[in-house]
């Protein structure tokens, strides 16, 4: 088994797919939503993952008024946040947040306070002190603003950061912010990041006395 080192000073994490395995209520809302609406389920579900909802919307339905999104989005977001039945740490995640709870790292995900807050708990996993919500972006990934926001609260430039992701939204969204990007999951394999996991349990975290972040990426 072979194995990559990647060094940074601050990491910035999206939260869905990558710390928190959420598909099966992302499954479940993005579905009855699509279905109210006369689309494909699956067509819908291809294009979810890492995007706000309006921006999702927006996608799937480009002819319909913005507002109707934004209205749209806030039942779906009470909707999902309501929501956490299967709501399970994504393997590896408990071990990682702890190997790294005492270094700059941010939450970067286009979930909202509250949602992030649930899925977070219901996960059992500590909510970083630093967090990059929906209310605080002007733009949905794959804009960059989310983890250039994280990266200039932690008070470093975009090639000091590296960005953990697992959709085709974030991790463009990485990349724009000047960034590389690990990809987490089934997602993420085919998106070329710099590396990818299947989980985190294929990450090994070191830090040098200088205080920069050393990865481990083992090889699947």
């Amino acid at each position: 088994m072979s194995a990559t080192v990647l060094t940074a000073s601050a990491l910035l994490l999206d939260m869905d797919g990558t710390l928190v395995n959420s598909d099966a209520v992302v499954e479940r809302c993005w579905s009855r939503w699509a279905l109210e609406h006369g689309l494909d389920p699956e067509a819908a579900l291809k294009v979810v993952h890492g995007r706000q909802g309006y921006a999702t919307m927006a996608v799937l339905l480009p002819d319909r008024p913005v507002e109707e999104n934004y209205a749209d989005n806030r039942v779906l977001l009470a909707e999902e946040t309501a929501d956490v039945d299967g709501v399970v740490p994504v393997g590896g995640a408990p071990a990682f947040m702890a190997a790294i709870a005492g270094l700059p790292h941010a939450l970067v995900t286009s979930a909202d306070s509250a949602l992030a807050t649930a899925r977070m708990t219901a996960a059992a996993l500590p909510m970083p002190a630093v967090r990059v919500t929906a209310e605080q972006v002007g733009a949905s990934k794959p804009d960059p603003e989310g983890f250039l926001k994280g990266a200039a609260e932690l008070g470093f430039g975009p090639a000091e950061c590296i960005v953990f992701e697992d959709s085709e939204a974030g991790i463009a969204a990485g990349r724009a912010a000047g960034m590389r990007v690990v990809g987490v999951g089934p997602r993420a394999a085919a998106l070329s990041p710099d590396a990818h996991v299947e989980d985190l349990t294929q990450i090994r975290v070191e830090t040098a006395e200088d205080g920069t972040i050393r990865l481990h990426v083992s090889a699947a």
